[in-house]
């Protein structure tokens, strides 16, 4: 059974950083891209940044290139978001999803979900 777990979220101030962790059981074999999203109330959610299983960089939103890396370490199964320099807009819930296919910006396109981590920024 697959399962995404997602940790590290907080509360911090404008300018701080948080290191995300998306832990993967169940997806040995069977997925290609992990991507973080993200969903702030009343908006829908946004796919930020997401790394292929080969380690290459899928893609980063527009607003967060320079200030989020994704990176991943396979033998634990772990995917990362290493967030810097974080914005008020940054406040969101922030999911990890994985597919089978090439990575998408599109949350419809993902198979595997985690709960969500919570990321609040106050300025």
């Amino acid at each position: 059974q697959v399962q995404l777990v997602e940790s590290g979220g907080g509360s911090v101030q404008a300018g701080g950083s948080l290191r995300l962790s998306c832990a993967a059981s169940g997806l040995t074999y069977n997925w290609n891209c992990v991507s973080w999203f993200r969903q702030a109330p009343g908006k829908e959610r946004e796919g930020v940044a997401g790394i292929q299983r080969d380690g290459t960089i899928g893609y980063y939103h527009d607003s967060v290139e320079g200030r989020f890396t994704i990176s991943q370490d396979i033998p634990k199964n772990t995917v990362f978001l290493q967030i810097n320099s974080l914005k008020s807009e940054d406040t969101a819930m922030y999911y990890c999803a994985a597919r089978l296919d090439w990575c998408a910006m599109y949350a419809r396109e993902y198979e595997y979900w985690g709960q969500g981590t919570q990321v609040t920024v106050s300025s």
